[in-house]
């Protein structure tokens, strides 16, 4: 039987150990999934195991079942970079050979001047730091001035922070938009981010209200190219504003993991043919960037505990996918995203189980693999999987 639908699931920030240049990002020593486990325990995720999550090189710390129901392995990140946009983008079939502008000592004089002018008024930040840390340190000033907080991290990102009700939702993606077509050429970072808050000061707390306004592809995507072939392409959660829109021919955001879930499984109750694409986003921005180790365990958790009911759901020409974009360790010192191998789990009722897939050269497997499935003629860099599994 073909398979005619793919359910591709990011667990956003879940690497599973340090990549060979992980010193050059100066994240030795990093493995999100590996050092939870180590500080938190055992960790109770008997599905993700059964897909043969504790087989994948590089993974002894798992429990390994006696029958294993998915295939498994794990994918190198080839493109320069550790950030969203580039582990997504190199998920879809672009490689990058340059990574997006990094601004630890803040943005240049000249963009911060120009947004000024732009959008009327001042700023406050302008500095790298913890989105939760920096309301805490400019929210009061914030709320008195009504001066927008920019700030950035170890991410290619310019992003606003303001209290909804000194600056409206609408007006702060306005200003969002401002500062994306202000970051172009050379300063044109990957994503430029709207971070409201509410709440009273000594207790501000962020909002789902979050909007990513990320580069456009600089290449075709296998979004782009599902499209084409009149296949669905639904995008859940930020995988909208992730790839700007551009191949996409359905789009939901979600308010938290679970509810991403919940959306995903009534996507997969529809009649849709091609791609249900969804990020979770909950590991990296709840736990990983706060880093919260007993948050992130429970949060694998709580997936974890879902996959039955997905698997409930599929059709016997579906294709599961999991994996994840890079790491975020809670455990390590640092607050960033880092450099890591990430999982590739598979689950179908038409493919072999218990096949282990190897390390993979590149995130963009999975964009050659899909491409393969649908019979669509692209030359997305990479190797399919597919003859391994069918």
């Amino acid at each position: 039987m073909e398979i005619n639908r793919v359910i591709l699931i990011v667990l956003d920030s879940v690497g599973i150990g340090e990549l060979p240049d992980a010193k050059e990002y100066g994240d030795e020593g990093s493995n999100t999934l590996g050092n939870i486990v180590k500080v938190c325990g055992d960790i109770d995720i008997p599905n993700m195991c059964a897909l043969g999550l504790g087989k994948v090189e590089g993974i002894n710390y798992l429990e390994i079942p006696d029958v294993l129901n998915g295939s498994y392995g794990r994918m190198a990140e080839v493109s320069k970079g550790k950030d969203t946009i580039t582990g997504h983008w190199e998920i879809a079939g672009i490689q990058l050979e340059q990574p997006f502008p990094l601004y630890p000592q803040g943005f240049p004089e000249s963009i911060i001047e120009e947004f000024k002018r732009r959008i009327g008024t001042d700023i406050l930040g302008n500095y790298a730091a913890s989105g939760t840390e920096i309301i805490k340190d400019l929210g009061d000033m914030h709320m008195r001035t009504g001066f927008p907080i920019v700030y950035t991290s170890g991410d290619s990102v310019f992003q606003i922070a303001a209290h909804e009700d000194v600056i409206p939702i609408d007006r702060l993606y306005e200003m969002c938009k401002i500062a994306r077509g202000i970051l172009t050429g050379a300063h044109a970072v990957g994503r430029v981010v709207a971070r409201p808050f509410i709440g009273e000061v000594g207790h501000l707390v962020r909002t789902g209200n979050r909007r990513d306004f990320a580069i456009s592809p600089i290449l075709r995507t296998i979004l782009d190219e599902l499209k084409e072939n009149y296949l669905d392409v639904i995008a859940i959660g930020k995988i909208e504003d992730i790839y700007s829109g551009i191949g996409i021919t359905e789009a939901v955001h979600t308010r938290d993991n679970m509810h991403g879930v919940d959306l995903t499984l009534e996507y997969m109750q529809r009649s849709n043919r091609g791609l249900i694409f969804t990020n979770l986003v909950d590991f990296d921005m709840l736990y990983g960037h706060r880093n919260d180790h007993e948050g992130y365990k429970k949060a694998l958790e709580e997936f974890d505990l879902r996959l039955p009911e997905i698997y409930s759901n599929m059709r016997d020409e579906d294709l599961l996918i999991i994996t994840a974009d890079h790491g975020c360790d809670p455990v390590t010192p640092s607050t960033d995203h880092s450099r890591e191998y990430v999982p590739l789990m598979l689950w179908g009722k038409t493919i072999r189980e218990n096949v282990n897939l190897g390390t993979r050269s590149t995130f963009s497997d999975i964009a050659y693999s899909i491409a393969e499935i649908f019979g669509i003629i692209h030359a997305f860099p990479g190797e399919s999987f597919m003859k391994l599994i069918e």
